[in-house]
């Protein structure tokens, strides 16, 4: 199996800890949709990270298609989004507004780092801010008072989501959070990153 891109991608980042986690051996291949566009059109000829190799040469893209195709290929007790209903809902809800904080984070990257300075709109900025942060207000009310996983009391995809949004918010937007808003979540992501399936993917 391949995983393609970069782990400064949060989206890759995502599928490489659930990899882990999951005990599926994996090639990682490093290549950036800027900077090896050419390299990786001959995999991918949309040139969307991540992507996914299977053995057999299926291939995928898009995180959350990715890690539902993962978890198929093991027991059902081991997989990283909870069976039940109940659970399966609380996760899911929690995933998506952890992906919505990762892509305001993403857009607030691309406007103030890649489009010229003269062409940047602080409105629209403000806005795309205003949303990353009422996406973790949520997160972190969920988290009030807990001490360990968000779900069925063992790690899954909605930890995985809510821990990796946040590290990548803290490394591409250091000053985009107030230091000690969301105090739950950054214990989360603490815990998280010290897992050595985290550890194994470092931001980079």
């Amino acid at each position: 199996m391949q995983l393609i891109g970069m782990m400064d991608s949060p989206y890759v980042r995502r599928v490489a800890i659930a990899m882990h986690l999951l005990g599926l051996p994996f090639e990682h291949r490093p290549l950036s949709v800027f900077r090896h566009f050419d390299a990786f059109a001959q995999l991918n000829p949309v040139v969307k990270a991540p992507t996914f190799v299977d053995d057999d040469g299926t291939l995928l893209i898009d995180s959350t298609l990715i890690l539902d195709y993962l978890d198929r290929k093991v027991e059902p007790a081991r997989r990283l989004l909870p069976e039940q209903p109940a659970g399966r809902a609380r996760a899911l809800h929690l995933i998506g507004f952890a992906l919505a904080a990762m892509e305001k984070t993403v857009q607030m990257v691309y406007e103030s780092q890649l489009r010229p300075a003269e062409r940047q709109h602080a409105p629209w900025f403000e806005r795309v801010r205003a949303q990353m942060l009422t996406a973790y207000d949520v997160v972190d009310r969920q988290l009030a008072g807990c001490e360990g996983w968000l779900c069925e009391g063992r790690v899954t995809h909605a930890d995985i989501a809510a821990a990796v949004a946040w590290r990548f918010t803290q490394y591409a937007l250091p000053d985009a959070v107030e230091a000690g808003r969301y105090p739950a979540l950054a214990a989360l992501a603490a815990r998280a990153e010290a897992l050595p399936a985290f550890v194994a993917t470092p931001l980079e």
